[in-house]
């Protein structure tokens, strides 16, 4: 993909952002479009305008993360332009991210030639090479946020690299490759993904208490985040018996549109789009009374940090639906939204980011309320997303591996 601002001053003058996104333009049209109307009003890394829609939820307190990455969006410089002037704080990958990021184009080639004769005798030799690319590119992403991350004193500033997604079901190799990750990528401000599964929620136990970072990831409901606070604040809590710091960094993600796309169809039009927003109130309330406890009172006397809720999955698909739909109300202190490039882009452009979100839980209640009144199961529905994402992430994983075994052999074929 071409740097920002690649685009001539002609569309610069006479095409406006908003009308690039949704009408089959590319990314890179949007993002040049993005440059022209930040090239008209620059700002320095230390003065971000204020009224924009990204710093707009900043100032409400919300950390605002990127959810993609690849090493064109490095080398263009791209990144780092979205930190200096769209407030993006940190940054999220996952299997499917990578395997767009690696399987098209020739960007990673070079690297993927030179990985392939040092693992050639290792059975897992293809997932040796995905990680070796996917920790380079985090690396230097890290270092990128790592001024961040001292100034908000480690609460903010994180990139997140997920362990295998075939490792869901399996605690002990979960923990194990945790580790190793954690170790390779040699970076304080790299989190380790890990599924919030009932095997997974074990692992996290072990890992906090270990001191490895953990972003928790495939939470659906309010009982899987409950799930996933428990697992962390035991692994705090033997840290601090232990006597060890007790501060270990952890963000608990909470999967939102995929609530409406399971929902639509069994919903009146009123309430189609709505379960998603409501879920996130619900668990915001969930996250504000869990750490309010006792509990956590004390374990705040000694030092912790409160693990916070990332909401994740807040782009849309759907054409007709606003691309701000999430993001727009789903702000909220201590918090985090890790959103697509597109959604971001939208947000620059059209965002109009409201008053923080209500923390009582009422209104969220009332329309979790009309929506099981409608027939909707949605402990069953939770459960199913949790599955679902799982093997999503699954298939992403065996189709990247696939296409890095396909590009080893035809690289090692041309030489």
């Amino acid at each position: 993909m071409p740097e920002l601002g690649r685009l001539g001053s002609k569309r610069c003058a006479s095409v406006p952002m908003h009308a690039l996104r949704g009408f089959g333009a590319s990314m890179d049209d949007a993002r040049g479009a993005l440059q022209c109307t930040l090239s008209r009003n620059p700002v320095s890394t230390s003065a971000i305008d204020p009224a924009r829609p990204t710093a707009r939820l900043a100032a409400l307190g919300q950390s605002l993360w990127l959810d993609n990455i690849t090493r064109t969006l490095l080398d263009s410089g791209t990144l780092l332009r979205y930190i200096r002037e769209l407030s993006v704080t940190g940054l999220t990958s996952n299997p499917t991210i990578f395997e767009k990021a690696i399987g098209s184009g020739t960007t990673y080639d070079a690297q993927i030639a030179a990985l392939a004769p040092k693992f050639a005798d290792k059975p897992n030799a293809i997932e040796e090479i995905f990680f070796a690319c996917a920790i380079t590119d985090l690396q230097r992403a890290a270092d990128l946020f790592i001024e961040i991350h001292a100034r908000t004193k480690k609460i903010d500033g994180w990139v997140s690299l997920e362990v295998s997604p075939l490792l869901a079901n399996d605690t002990a190799g979960t923990v194990a490759q945790a580790v190793e990750l954690h170790r390779r990528a040699g970076r304080t401000n790299l989190y380790i993904k890990v599924p919030g599964t009932p095997e997974g929620c074990p692992a996290i136990e072990e890992l906090i208490f270990r001191g490895i970072p953990i972003n928790i990831t495939l939470l659906f409901s309010r009982e899987h985040y409950l799930a996933a606070a428990e697992a962390y604040t035991r692994g705090v809590e033997r840290r601090a018996a232990a006597g060890k710091d007790p501060f270990v960094s952890s963000v608990a993600s909470v999967f939102l549109s995929r609530w409406d796309r399971a929902t639509a169809k069994a919903l009146p039009s009123e309430l189609q789009n709505t379960v998603g927003i409501a879920m996130a109130g619900r668990i915001l309330k969930a996250a504000i009374d869990f750490n309010s406890s006792p509990r956590w009172t004390a374990l705040i006397a000694r030092g912790a940090k409160h693990q916070r809720v990332l909401w994740a999955s807040t782009g849309t698909k759907d054409p007709a639906l606003s691309p701000c739909l999430y993001v727009d109300v789903l702000g909220a202190p201590n918090t985090v939204d890790t959103i697509p490039e597109e959604t971001l882009l939208a947000l620059f452009d059209k965002g109009n980011p409201q008053r923080p979100m209500p923390t009582d839980g009422v209104a969220a209640e009332a329309v979790l309320a009309a929506v099981t009144k409608s027939g909707v199961d949605l402990a069953a529905i939770a459960a199913t997303l949790q599955l679902e994402g799982r093997d999503s992430f699954n298939k992403s994983w065996m189709d990247l591996l696939a296409k890095i075994g396909s590009k080893r052999d035809a690289l090692a074929a041309a030489r």
